[in-house]
């Protein structure tokens, strides 16, 4: 595997690529479940209450994170990351295919199951080969993880837009009007299938290349001396646990970060069906298209924030402190959703008046620049901070954050109806304002137990 000092492997190029199509794949079939669970039969979905709807997607997305914890201690103990990328994403390409194929209830529960278990594979081993590509304390392993991120992103930006197209556009069946009788959101799931599907065939076609050894093996059986075997089968040290523990104390917080921000696929995408002006110069934009703007704005910003966390100053700021601010900004980014719900009339709202598009887009915009704060450098630091032979499990340990974050996410959507959305929108906001201000003011006792990680 080639490296340099000043530049980034090519590994980590590939690893993006494969990255990015599986996010192609995710976030297509996120961006159009919500509206595909909660429409009507004829109109191409499944007819489920908002509320279960929520709930559902909820329980989804949350164990999509969970299931990493198992598929990183299977590839830490037994079958090696690659292997694990490889089933990871057979699996979930198989769970877009059923999900195309058999439109019911039945095969919905099969597709999720698939994406689920599929996922626990994958989603654990790339960032932990990502983070095994640079030596301990490598100062670009922070930019490589950026640079991981905006592959992550790029797939996720392309996807809505293509699915979106073929889901509510080419494949959707309209009357003479040109209004939407059928929606195709099976032909939706397809296309993200088939964007796993290559995703997969460019990782195994090129991962001896620029990877040759890397992840062939479970972690203890992979280092090159005697001397890196005996300190991997070692107990671990007292410096070592506490620096475990730190991973533990950061997941407790972003697991409230994420129920904030994962609002996008399920009660602000609804809010954006129903009560956001989407018609721009006569085009009403598809509802799913939205999802492709978050990600839209981390391409953009993924190599500012890169280069930044290089630079003199962005060095000055500790990870505690970067992630406090990622959990702040996520707040303040509600507060433009707290604006479009005013503009309707607050909670009294005039069900003929829809607010203004910029409320929607400024929230995204606010809430990219947070998660560009809190995430890539929550999977860096988890590489730094984990043993060599936890690795891929601790990265396990990092995703379920995500997994109860998406659950609690869920309730939460679910009570939007009955709570209003300006309760739930000021809620998120003023707690997770609260929690990042918490974690900036501890992040002494953090930093000491992280032992010289920054």
């Amino acid at each position: 595997m080639s490296e340099t000092k000043k530049g980034h492997p090519p590994a980590l190029y590939l690893l993006f690529f494969t990255e990015m199509w599986e996010r192609f794949s995710y976030y297509g079939m996120r961006g159009i479940l919500i509206l595909y669970l909660t429409k009507q039969w004829v109109e191409g979905g499944l007819a489920i209450d908002e509320k279960d709807a929520s709930l559902i997607y909820g329980f989804f997305t949350g164990f999509v994170y969970f299931t990493p914890l198992i598929g990183g201690w299977l590839a830490d103990n037994f079958i090696g990351q690659r292997k694990a990328i490889t089933i990871g994403g057979i699996t979930m390409m198989l769970g877009q295919f059923v999900l195309f194929a058999i439109n019911t209830h039945v095969g919905l529960y099969i597709g999720l199951f698939l994406l689920i278990i599929g996922n626990g594979f994958f989603k654990p081993n790339i960032s932990t080969l990502v983070g095994r590509l640079y030596p301990n304390n490598d100062p670009r392993r922070d930019s490589a993880f950026s640079i991981f991120y905006m592959g992550i992103n790029l797939g996720a930006f392309l996807a809505p837009l293509v699915i979106g197209l073929f889901a509510e556009n080419l494949f959707a069946v309209k009357d003479e009007t040109g209004a939407i009788i059928t929606y195709g959101y099976r032909y939706g799931f397809l296309i993200s299938g088939i964007g796993m599907l290559l995703g997969q065939v460019l990782f195994n076609a090129l991962a001896s290349k620029y990877l040759g050894e890397l992840g062939t093996k479970p972690a203890h059986l992979e280092n090159s001396s005697e001397e890196e075997k005996e300190a991997s089968n070692r107990p671990i040290t007292k410096e070592e646990k506490q620096r475990m523990t730190v991973i533990f104390i950061l997941t407790a917080f972003v697991v409230f970060f994420w129920a904030g921000f994962e609002q996008a696929g399920s009660s602000l995408s609804l809010y954006t069906d129903k009560f956001i002006d989407r018609t721009v110069g006569g085009f009403e934009i598809p509802t799913s298209w939205f999802q492709a703007v978050n990600p839209l704005f981390i391409v953009a910003l993924a190599p500012l924030f890169a280069i930044f966390w290089t630079s003199n100053l962005g060095k000055k700021f500790s990870t505690p402190v970067k992630m406090g601010l990622g959990m702040v900004l996520l707040g303040i980014g509600f507060f433009f959703m707290l604006g479009a719900v005013a503009e309707r009339g607050g909670e009294n709202p005039d069900v003929t008046v829809k607010a203004s598009l910029m409320w929607l887009v400024l929230t995204y915009l606010i809430h990219t620049i947070g998660e560009l704060a809190l995430s890539p450098v929550g999977l860096s630091v988890v590489t730094k901070l984990a043993p060599v032979k936890f690795a891929s499990l601790m990265m396990g340990v990092w995703l379920l954050s995500s997994f109860l974050a998406n659950i609690i996410g869920g309730f939460v959507a679910a009570f939007v109806e009955s709570m209003g959305a300006f309760a739930i929108f000021a809620s998120i906001a003023g707690f997770v304002i609260f929690l990042g201000l918490v974690m900036i003011a501890l992040k002494g006792p953090i930093l000491k137990m992280m032992h010289g990680v920054r």
